[in-house]
């Protein structure tokens, strides 16, 4: 499936971002949501595209404070990603990484370290498996070393903050 990376400029962000426990979850902006999810084919043949317009749009939830919704469309594009592929590591990787910074939000940072010592485990594993010929896959240009390391300095922090959140974004080269 080929859709231009404009497409993912042109989502609109959600009117809210929702928070577990602070509003009532039929208050998520699904409607906003299903317009990335739609773009989201049923399986991807060979990798995911780092371009790919749904997979871009999660990332910029992410990095727009937008977590349980940037987990949402991750976790669409992670069960499309081919099964052992590179790309589903760094998915998972990203997920656990926007779930982290959503219990920030909600103040639990024992939760958040745990999730973010996942998702270091998870780039440990991505960075053992080596890509047998670059691609365009998500994986394949992903600065996975910068964001391990910035992984691990927020995990050798005594007490994660809500400030301490990690904007995956930052570190990939879009």
């Amino acid at each position: 499936m080929s859709v231009p990376p404009s497409t993912a400029a042109n989502l609109p962000l959600p009117q809210w971002a929702y928070v577990p426990g602070e509003t009532a979850e039929a208050e998520a902006d699904h409607d906003t949501l299903w317009q990335a999810k739609a773009l989201v084919p049923s399986r991807f043949r060979d990798f995911v595209p780092a371009r790919h317009p749904a997979l871009r749009y999660g990332i910029a939830l992410n990095n727009a404070g937008y977590f349980w919704e940037s987990q949402e469309i991750l976790e669409a594009v992670w069960a499309a990603a081919p099964q052992g592929g590179r790309e589903r590591i760094l998915l998972r990787a990203c997920i656990q990484i926007a779930n982290a910074n959503l219990r920030l939000r909600m103040l639990k940072p024992h939760s958040a370290a745990r999730l973010l010592g996942e998702a270091l485990g998870e780039l440990d594993t991505l960075a053992a498996r080596k890509a047998s010929v670059p691609g365009d896959g998500f994986a394949d240009g992903f600065p996975t070393a910068a964001l391990a390391a910035l992984l691990a300095a927020k995990l050798e922090r005594p007490q994660l903050a809500k400030t301490d959140w990690v904007a995956f974004g930052a570190v990939s080269q879009a």
